[in-house]
């Protein structure tokens, strides 16, 4: 089993910036791809960032790129989301997740541990 907890999220106005963390601990983190993951009222949850444990490789969606940056800290067992220049769209509540997918994953369906979520919500 993996416990995820996030912290960070609030209010910030648009172009404003926030950085979000999610604390692990079970299992060992290292050997987990983590995620992290969006969800607004009425969609459906979505990708927006992965980081492998294997080869350290970082993957984004399209929208967020050059924006956000996903990093973790394996010491500490820790992964954060830098997110900059943010949109009033990008309101939602932000999920972190942990997947033993070796690469990482945009699949939330191969994700395995999940945390409750932080709200973020970006005024115009």
């Amino acid at each position: 089993q993996v416990q995820l907890v996030e912290s960070g999220g609030g209010l910030v106005q648009a172009g404003g910036s926030l950085r979000l963390s999610c604390a692990a601990s079970g299992r060992t983190f290292s050997r987990y791809a983590m995620g992290w993951f969006r969800q607004a009222p009425g969609k459906e949850r979505e990708f927006v960032a992965a980081s492998s444990w294997i080869n350290g490789n970082t993957y984004y969606q399209d929208s967020v790129k050059g924006r956000f940056t996903i990093t973790r800290d394996n010491a500490k067992n820790t992964v954060y989301l830098q997110m900059n220049s943010l949109k009033p769209e990008e309101t939602a509540v932000y999920y972190c997740a942990a997947s033993s997918v070796v690469g990482g994953t945009y699949s939330r369906y191969e994700y395995d541990y999940w945390g409750q979520g932080t709200q973020v919500t970006v005024s115009s």
